[in-house]
């Protein structure tokens, strides 16, 4: 996992040592002496996580962090206080003022990098929607990314997972009219509660005498329902390799007992911060493009967002020197199911066959109908050879089974071509024609095969 993590410290020791730590886990690491550089460099470049000293000269950390996070053009970038300070009241300043998270000097390598990899996750995720959200700017839609942030002033909904009475009913009642809280002392219980119900945050205590909470963790990032839904840890002292490898496995944030009350809420307001932020994107997405750019019958996305979106992706693998792969598929012989099933069985053909597409690519590529029975996928950090074996898997899943079209059992294969980036040499236009070509290969070799040869 690579990523550009800004370092802000005024003395250039401190700088050096993270620098030093970050570069050894091949990030890519940016420096600024002081908050105003920090500020332009957040604004000018493309910053992933920012490791922001607190006690600096003319702007301190808290006021850089407050400007970071009133910006919307840099709202959305994680922001780590790094600092001497050790005090609760501290943290709690940190994180009202917009931090994602606390760092204490001298910082553990270990909880560093887990940290950092964690919110490089985050930060992932939210580039991705914010990219789907801007290319509408170039379809017509220029609202969609005006800087409007979501109400936050209802009341979240909180689950607290902890089999331990007397402690659910304490952190409970900490968190009094700040959130609704539902307690649950059955591990499985909550996970099928998390489930069911629309939670802002969960909160998973360590203490089960039976039961391993990072497995419970686990299976609630691995679920879709709450993939994207905050964790928070609660654990007992001495239970520092639990934490970081919760971290490890999704997990957002945690705090240790004895839990202070304000930290707690604190804690709780970023998570729930960051989650609706989130969701707003995602929902504005969806409700504002949705019938600009996506086609009709297959539900994928159109040729229309493709030419936009394609060019976006493009620009990005080669600007961060990332892989990047394409595949175009073709229903073999398609006239003949239209001439025998007419066009509506051929329609359920195309939209059958979309639904098992998007069962075999992950959420990040972009699936769209390119035309007629043509689609196209686009793999962002995707290898040549990984994005064969992804198209055999398509390939294979839409000959394995047949289509069932008015009882009727139609057989079906699909041709496949796929291309990678060159780097250096290479446009879209001659991206999409290598895939083109090797499309044309699969389909004159004999059909219901991949060829990537000319990837």
């Amino acid at each position: 996992m690579t990523a550009r993590i800004l370092v802000v410290d005024d003395i250039p020791a401190n700088v050096k040592l993270l620098e030093v730590r970050l570069l050894a886990e091949y990030f890519e690491v940016l420096t600024a002496g002081n908050g105003a550089e920090a500020l332009e460099s957040c604004e000018n470049g493309k910053v992933d996580v920012v490791l922001l000293d607190v006690m600096m000269p003319d702007m301190d950390g808290f006021e850089v962090c407050r400007r970071l996070k009133g910006d919307p053009a840099t709202s959305h970038i994680p922001v780590v206080m790094v600092t001497a300070l050790d005090h609760v009241s501290d943290r709690i300043r940190g994180l009202e003022a917009g931090a994602d998270d606390f760092l204490t000097k001298p910082v553990n390598d270990l909880q560093l990098m887990t940290r950092v990899r964690s919110l490089v996750r985050l930060k992932m995720l939210t580039d991705e929607l914010r990219l789907r959200a801007s290319t509408t700017r170039n379809i017509g839609i220029e609202e969609l990314l005006s800087g409007r942030q979501p109400a936050s002033e209802a009341v979240p909904r909180v689950l607290l997972i902890d089999e331990r009475q007397a402690s659910g009913a304490r952190i409970a009642g900490m968190l009094g009219k700040t959130a609704k809280v539902d307690v649950v002392a059955d591990p499985h219980v909550g996970f099928f509660q998390a489930a069911e119900e629309p939670y802002e945050c969960v909160l998973v205590s360590t203490g089960f005498a039976e039961f391993d909470p990072l497995r419970l963790c686990s299976q609630l990032r691995s679920l879709d329902r709450t993939r994207f839904v905050p964790i928070i840890l609660l654990a007992d002292e001495g239970e520092e390799d639990r934490i970081l490898r919760g971290l490890e496995l999704g997990v957002n944030d945690y705090l240790t007992r004895p839990i202070d009350r304000q930290e707690l809420t604190a804690r709780l307001r970023t998570q729930v911060r960051r989650k609706r932020y989130n969701d707003h994107l995602r929902a504005s997405v969806t409700q504002t493009i949705e019938m600009a750019v996506t086609d009709g019958l297959t539900g994928l996305h159109n040729r229309r967002y493709l030419d936009s979106h394609l060019d976006t992706l493009f620009e990005r693998a080669v600007a961060r020197r990332r892989p990047l792969s394409l595949m175009i598929t073709d229903l073999d012989r398609f006239k003949s199911i239209n001439d025998a099933y007419g066009h509506d069985g051929g329609d359920e053909v195309l939209r059958e066959f979309a639904r098992r597409l998007r069962k075999n690519v992950r959420g990040i590529d972009l699936a769209c109908r390119f035309g007629g029975e043509e689609f196209v996928v686009v793999m962002p950090d995707t290898e040549g050879a990984v994005a064969e074996k992804v198209a055999e898997r398509v390939r294979a899943e839409i000959a394995g089974l047949p289509f069932v079209i008015n009882g009727v059992s139609i057989p079906v294969t699909v041709s496949v071509g796929v291309s990678s980036l060159k780097r250096g040499v290479d446009s879209v236009a001659e991206l999409l024609k290598r895939a083109d070509v090797a499309l044309y290969e699969a389909k004159s070799g004999g059909r219901n095969r991949v060829v990537a040869r000319a990837a």
